[in-house]
């Protein structure tokens, strides 16, 4: 199974690192937060990415050509003009970058990759967010379901201390640091879907979350598939020194992987 990453839009919300890179090539410690995906990915045995570029998708594409070869044992002949490469000791995985449009909305990135799904079944997620979700086990509900698409349904994390007051009090009676959001399912990402819901995107300017999504709803096609554990997004640079702490301490939630 292939799993799409949605790689090319601009993060404007987290201007402060993505003026300079794109939003996936942000990193958490030393790798780009779209390694921490791909390895909660691999972990799972899905190692075929399909990376949908847009803002400054060369850089994307430089990270994995560079990985590969500062990784592996190499042989430069100059006098032929070749290069040999020797022992690898990068992941094993199949990357394949492709441009999707500068401006396309997600629902036209997901639709230029077309091509490369091979009318298989695939995973899609963003590339801006963490989570420990069991992969494995949403493939299983989204084929038991019968159905052409499953969001990984997740609750977002608190952000701000809260407290309640009544009309007229001043003084606060319970406070509560970073609560739990008010209960609402939210979209998280990590989507199992069958080929067919591409029909639903009629164009670039199609943004996926809309009326495909809605449509996807209407006709009785969308599970939500429940993931109560650990969910993140790095939406902007505090999410992102939230990221960083987590993975400084050595107990990452989203770390599944050896």
């Amino acid at each position: 199974m292939k799993a799409v990453i949605m790689a090319g839009g601009y993060g404007t919300r987290i201007s402060e690192e993505s003026a300079v890179r794109p939003k996936p090539m942000v990193e958490i410690g030393s790798e780009p937060i779209i390694w921490h995906i791909m390895k909660t990915y691999a972990h799972y045995g899905i190692t075929d990415f399909i990376i949908a570029c847009g803002y400054k998708g060369h850089m994307i594409k430089e990270y994995f050509s560079k990985i590969f070869l500062s990784e592996a044992d190499v042989t430069f002949d100059l006098a032929n003009n070749t290069i040999e490469y020797h022992r690898s000791r990068v992941e094993q995985w199949r990357v394949t970058c492709v441009d999707t449009g500068l401006n396309s909305m997600t629902g036209g990135r997901l639709r230029r990759v077309r091509e490369y799904l091979d009318g298989e079944t695939f995973c899609m997620t963003y590339g801006d967010g963490v989570a420990n979700i069991n992969i494995a086990d949403e493939i299983e509900f989204h084929k038991k379901s019968g159905r052409k698409a499953t969001m990984a349904a997740v609750q977002a994390p608190g952000r701000f201390g809260a407290f309640t007051l009544r009309p007229g009090q001043v003084a606060v009676e319970h406070f509560q640091e970073k609560p739990d959001g008010d209960g609402a399912w939210i979209n998280g990402g990590y989507f199992v879907l069958e080929p067919t819901v591409l029909d639903y995107i009629g164009s670039d300017a199609e943004i996926w979350e809309r009326k495909p999504m809605q449509q996807l709803a209407l006709d009785g096609e969308l599970n939500a598939y429940r993931h109560a554990d650990f969910w993140h997004p790095m939406d902007t640079l505090r999410d992102k020194h939230v990221l960083d702490d987590l993975w400084a301490s050595g107990n990452a939630p989203w770390k599944v992987w050896e």
